[in-house]
Order: C-alpha cells, then sequence, then structure tokens
C-alpha cells in the first residue's frame, strides 16, 4: 500500500463516528453529574461548603445562647459566674473553707508562697476551689482530704469568658466590654474585694455562713483592711486568716474560734456591732440571692 493510500485510511478512521455504546455512556455519566450537583445544592442537602460551615459554627453558637451577660443584681459580677444551683452553693463554701484552713495547719514553708496577707489567702482559696479537683491539682497542692467535696459543676476555672480574671476591679455594673476592657483582674487587694466582689449581709456576726468573710478597716494601720474567712459557723464558729506580715516578717495563718475573737484583748478586732473598726459579715457576689 502506497504511504498516499495509508494516510486515506487513516483519515477515515478518524472521521469515523463514535460507537453507540460511548455515546450512551458519555450521556449517562453527565446526567448523574447533574444529580449530584441539584442534590449538593438543594434545600435538604445543602451544598457541601453550607454544610462545613454549620459544623463550624453551630456548636460555638449554642455555647454563646448559655452564657448569660447580664448583672442582676447591678453589683459588677456577671450572671454567668454566680451559683445558683444549690449543689454547686454548697460545693464552693466547702472547697473554699477547706483550701483556706489546710494552709493553716501545714508546716509555713509547705504554704504556698503567694499566701503573704489575708487577701492573698481569700484570692488563693477562691481561685482553687474553682479548679478541677483531681489528682494533678491533690499533688500540686500537697492538700489531703477524705473524702473531698463534690465538684462545682456551673464553671471551673479558667474556663469562663474572664478567662483568669476571676475579680472585679472596676466600680460599675457588668457590661459586655469588661470582658476584655480590663475589669477584671487576677489581683484584687482586701479592700478591693469587699467593694467590688462581696457585699455586705450583717453586723451580727451570727449571720455567718462558712465561705462568708468578716472585714475590718483599722485606721492608723500601714495596710487597714483586713478579712477573715468564716470556716465553721454555729456553737463552734471559727474563722482562719493570715496577719500580713509585721515589721518586715512574714506574718501568720491563723485558726480562731468567734468566741475568742470576740472577748480579744484589742477591742477593734472583736465583731461586735459596737466596734467601728468591724465592717461585718459580707458574702461572694457569686453567691447573691442565696442563703
Amino acid at each position: 500500500m502506497t504511504l498516499r493510500a495509508r494516510r486515506l485510511v487513516v483519515s477515515r478512521v478518524a472521521k469515523r463516528p463514535a460507537p453507540r455504546m460511548a455515546i450512551a455512556f458519555t450521556a449517562v455519566l453527565a446526567l448523574m453529574t447533574v444529580f449530584l450537583m441539584l442534590r449538593l445544592t438543594s434545600p435538604t442537602g445543602g451544598s457541601l461548603s453550607s454544610r462545613t460551615h454549620q459544623t463550624r459554627t453551630v456548636p460555638a453558637t449554642a455555647a454563646q445562647s448559655r452564657i448569660a451577660w447580664t448583672d442582676t443584681f447591678g453589683d459588677g459580677t456577671p450572671d454567668f459566674l454566680r451559683l445558683n444551683d444549690a449543689a454547686d452553693q454548697a460545693a464552693f463554701r466547702r472547697w473554699f473553707t477547706l483550701i483556706a484552713e489546710y494552709q493553716a495547719i501545714r508546716p509555713r514553708n509547705e504554704v504556698p508562697a503567694e499566701i503573704v496577707d489575708c487577701a492573698s489567702l481569700l484570692r488563693y482559696s477562691y481561685r482553687e476551689a474553682f479548679r478541677r479537683h483531681d489528682e494533678l491539682w491533690f499533688m500540686a497542692t500537697g492538700i489531703e482530704v477524705a473524702p473531698p467535696p463534690g465538684e462545682i459543676r456551673a464553671w471551673q476555672y479558667p474556663n469562663t469568658p474572664l478567662g483568669r480574671g476571676l475579680f472585679r476591679v472596676e466600680p460599675g455594673d457588668f457590661q459586655d466590654s469588661d470582658v476584655t476592657s480590663g475589669a477584671f483582674a487576677e489581683f484584687a487587694d482586701a479592700k478591693t474585694l469587699v467593694e467590688r466582689n462581696a457585699f455586705f449581709v450583717s453586723r451580727d456576726v451570727r449571720a455567718a455562713l462558712p465561705g462568708d468573710l468578716l472585714f475590718y478597716r483599722q485606721l492608723g494601720h500601714s495596710s487597714p483592711w483586713h478579712s477573715m474567712i468564716v470556716a465553721q459557723a454555729g456553737p463552734d464558729a471559727r474563722v482562719v486568716y493570715d496577719t500580713g506580715p509585721n515589721h518586715g516578717e512574714a506574718g501568720e495563718l491563723r485558726r480562731v474560734a468567734i468566741s475568742e475573737l470576740i472577748d480579744h484583748p484589742e477591742p477593734e478586732w472583736r465583731p461586735l456591732p459596737a466596734n467601728p473598726n468591724f465592717l461585718g459579715v459580707y458574702r461572694w457576689n457569686i453567691l447573691r440571692g442565696t442563703q
């Protein structure tokens, strides 16, 4: 066959129509493609990108909707921090007092270095009460208690919109902007704790419950604001507190019966209504509205 004849044969083969089976297969493939596209973009199926977006955002939206961005009492504490459940309230009071008292009975060299005065004892005990109390926590703190109280279920430190900022340090009621404005901080002195984070209950010490606070303002002292933690109420009521540094020496952690305080040789330390230096019994804002 000549070269010209071969080219003619190849040309005829190339121009020959495709077999019917190939055409049918192509048509079916096209129909399937259209069907899948319609399925993915239908209202019930949703597009692939839409479904992926929903998977990312729905949980966050649900979590945000559970947060109470309000301040029922106008005291500066957001409602999402308040303990409304009776079991949570009891758990907080138990952990708070247990942690504080444990510092007073352990050797001084085992007390966390951050505890140097009455306010730091409050801050430490408050913060640690809201942590998850697992084996790692017990190992880290050295606290031994059996059986331990139940856990606080409402929230655990630092897993709140405020992060590590547990204490309100600025005046005013709670606003959404407080989350990032610096209105809350890890540190607060005794004056700030009583004015921004607690509320007045009574000047009668018999109204105090475990976990409540006694505040004093000793005029003439270099650090006039002082606080004590009510560790137990009733006939055997007692408090725990840190005396704070004195003339360059470290203070002491003490557990004292309230009956002893009432008979204190220095009248300014007696928790009595007649003592103008005794500000009274205070309760944490997170417990406001509870008995």
